[in-house]
């Protein structure tokens, strides 16, 4: 037998210190550099603006509002709707709008019926967006419409204020 020993690769402490920083702490740091990495989408920007008085105000604004009107005021007539809502575009036939008193463009548009044209103004219609819900309600935008078409050659009545509620019945 041979006297030689072979001990190995490592064969002074400064050898084992750095093959255990290389066996087992490098890779910890790898692996926490890594975890960091991937979370770092989910972090806010940090511009150090997170607490200030803007950035709370924005997190705390409010979705949705509500609007109390007066639903006893007079129904506004199909004139003031039309200089009020509608006259932006049809007074200049902006968007492809059929202008106001032009025949040949509301010809079509008439003969689809009072309900169609009344339909396309609420919900909207090409570049037209949609007129329900806004400053005015739906029988004002539908006397707009009656005023508009009347204009263009239709004979459209003006709709009437829906009837208010029946009376309660009497209780016995």
């Amino acid at each position: 037998m041979s006297d030689t020993h072979d001990e190995g690769v490592i064969k002074t402490p400064k050898q084992l210190l750095i093959s255990t920083i290389f066996a087992f702490v490098l890779p910890v740091f790898v692996i926490i550099g890594l975890v960091m990495f991937v979370t770092s989408g989910s972090k806010p920007a940090g511009n150090g603006l997170e607490n200030s008085e803007l950035a709370i105000a924005q997190r705390l604004q409010k979705i949705g509002s509500v609007e109390i009107r007066d639903a006893n005021r007079p129904l506004r007539s199909g004139e003031q709707v039309f200089h009020g809502q509608c006259a932006a575009c049809h007074a200049t036939g902006a968007a492809g709008a059929p202008k106001f008193g032009d025949s040949a463009a509301w010809g079509p548009r008439i003969a689809q019926g009072f309900e169609a044209l009344v339909h396309s103004a609420l919900h909207g219609k090409g570049a037209m967006s949609p007129q329900g819900g806004g400053e005015f309600n739906d029988t004002e935008i539908a006397r707009g419409v009656a005023y508009m078409a009347n204009a263009g050659g239709a004979n459209f009545k003006e709709p009437e204020p829906p009837a208010a509620a029946t009376e309660a019945p009497e209780q016995k």
